[in-house]
């Protein structure tokens, strides 16, 4: 059965088809039009279909999908065998809570900590048991970068291409940079290390914007093999919650 998952964040709309649990299409694109789809429900004979969304007016999407798909908004209500011991539910994102619904399938008998690297960053860790109490948010790279400028009477704001290795610092503009990267993988290192005193087993997913970054910084890490990059993380959350 080929199922569609949609997750529409603040910038942009990502977008898989899954037949079973593999991806065989995906596609990231600006604001969803009933246009798109047509054309995927058309082109994948789609019987299933799921949103996660930031923005709650999507009335005409959802409309159009129930009408040609099993259609369901994603909640955390949906939790596919995942205890939500959260004590705000209502309040937790839903790309974080997709993203613990996918690691949970994908490495079953493994405690898993989820780091989401966006807008900000996110660690969220799922024990042995399938137990969820939730986790941490730091900010984001690029919003470290623009904290320095603002809070700041002279310090400039850095431009940072996502690509950028960490420079030595030898300047002003490569000293904010060094301490803006390096900072974040040394956060980032000691949430692993934290969590790797409580549970043994523990795997380490990382996904979200500046996630491939960060992942080819931490192969020089002591923690490198337990660590996976997965970009689709929360799309294949999203495809679980849906599962047959």
């Amino acid at each position: 059965m080929r199922k569609l998952s949609i997750d529409i964040g603040n910038s942009s709309t990502k977008i898989a088809v899954f037949e079973n649990q593999k991806i065989i299409d995906y596609q990231r694109i600006g604001a969803l039009k009933i246009e798109d789809l047509i054309r995927l429900i058309e082109s994948f004979s789609i019987k299933k279909s799921i949103i996660s969304s930031v923005n709650q007016e999507i009335n005409l999407i959802e409309d159009y999908l129930k009408i040609h798909t099993q259609y369901i908004r994603f909640s955390t209500s949906l939790t596919n065998g995942v205890h939500n011991k959260y004590k705000t539910p209502d309040t937790l994102g839903l790309d974080r809570w997709a993203a613990v619904l996918g690691a949970y399938k994908l490495f079953p008998g493994n405690a898993c900590l989820i780091i989401d690297a966006g807008t900000c960053i996110t660690y969220d860790l799922i024990n042995i048991n399938g137990d969820y109490f939730g986790g941490s948010i730091s900010p984001g790279i690029e919003m470290r970068f623009k904290a320095v400028n603002e809070f700041t009477n002279r310090l400039p704001l850095v431009n940072w291409s996502g690509n950028d290795e960490i420079p030595a610092g030898t300047d002003t503009q490569s000293a904010i940079k060094s301490g803006v990267l390096q900072g974040t993988i040394n956060e980032i290192e000691g949430f692993i290390a934290i969590n790797n005193k409580q549970e043994s087993t523990l795997k380490v997913i990382i996904t979200g914007g500046d996630a491939k970054f960060l992942y080819k910084q931490l192969q020089n890490s002591i923690f490198a093999p337990q660590i996976i990059y997965d970009p689709y993380l929360v799309l294949k959350g999203l495809n679980e919650a849906i599962a047959d």
